[in-house]
């Protein structure tokens, strides 16, 4: 039911989604826990994110950045349970999604207020993700995903890139394997109307690849669920501009201009008020009828 506020319109403007990392150890340097106080510090973003134009908040514990440590179920729960608590009884206004592939952590963030999830894995993580999912009845994020460690290269000033993943063809590949998590989906009962798509910029693929995914979105959108891009800050930004994490505004603006182009549904950004009017305005050009307005 969550869903039907928003899958009447796509199509008819693009959704923001704010980005509440509570971790202390995100890509971009904007993880809660290096605060003293983590809800507080995330309420607080999320209050700004809504007056800054945010639909949807989506509430993490575990950064997913090239290299990232591996976090304990109980630790992503002591993360994110209390932030979405908090974020639900102050009631903003906005949909709340938990950035998990942990079917445990799905579920108790759902009991906490938590309205749809978004699973990097594309429900390949968790045999128990796609039951808890169908079970609650709320929208699944699917996203692609081909990440391995082994892949990872890290630097210091431009942090984490893939290298050497190899794919017979890049958007045949990708849409094969979404197409995969799609009938893990509809086997656990998950309806089509509660399926949304990320094609996994940054995820297992390549500087060069990930320009090209972003280029040929339109391919993913023909699919025909709604699609979620999320580029911000992302290491194929800093690498081929060759800036750190908070330089990468404009890279960040082009391939959010060029996602909504190619059939983005929603974008999930770390500046939101900068890109919330970036996409109103992109909505506006494009003639996009529930575009927002002053």
């Amino acid at each position: 039911m969550v869903m039907d506020r928003l899958h009447p319109l796509w199509g008819s403007r693009t959704y923001v989604m704010g980005i509440l990392n509570v971790t202390p150890d995100s890509f971009s340097g904007d993880g809660l826990l290096n605060r003293d106080d983590a809800v507080r510090a995330a309420l607080d973003q999320a209050r700004s994110f809504v007056a800054a134009g945010a639909d949807i908040l989506d509430v993490g514990g575990e950064s997913t950045r090239p290299g990232a440590g591996l976090v304990t179920e109980d630790e992503e729960l002591e993360r994110v349970v209390p932030v979405i608590e908090a974020l639900a009884r102050a009631d903003l206004g906005t949909l709340i999604s938990v950035d998990t592939y942990k079917a445990r952590v799905a579920d108790a963030a759902l009991n906490a207020g938590a309205h749809w999830v978004n699973d990097v894995w594309g429900l390949r993580a968790d045999p128990d993700m796609a039951a808890v999912v169908a079970r609650r009845g709320v929208p699944i994020v699917l996203m692609h995903n081909r990440s391995k460690p082994g892949n990872a290269h890290l630097q210091d000033r431009l942090g984490g890139r893939y290298v050497g993943m190899e794919y017979d063809n890049l958007l045949e590949d990708v849409k094969a394997e979404l197409k995969e998590s799609i009938s893990l989906a509809h086997a656990a009962g998950i309806q089509d109307e509660k399926i949304i798509l990320d094609p996994g910029i940054g995820f297992g693929k390549t500087v060069e690849q990930n320009l090209e995914l972003l280029n040929r979105l339109n391919e993913i959108a023909a699919l025909g669920y709604p699609v979620l891009l999320g580029p911000s800050r992302k290491s194929f930004i800093g690498y081929t501009l060759n800036l750190p994490p908070d330089q990468r505004m404009e890279g960040t603006a082009a391939a959010v201009c060029v996602g909504i182009l190619r059939g983005a549904d929603i974008i999930r950004v770390h500046d939101v008020e900068f890109m919330a009017r970036l996409a109103q305005m992109t909505d506006a050009i494009l003639g996009k009828t529930a575009a927002k307005s002053v």
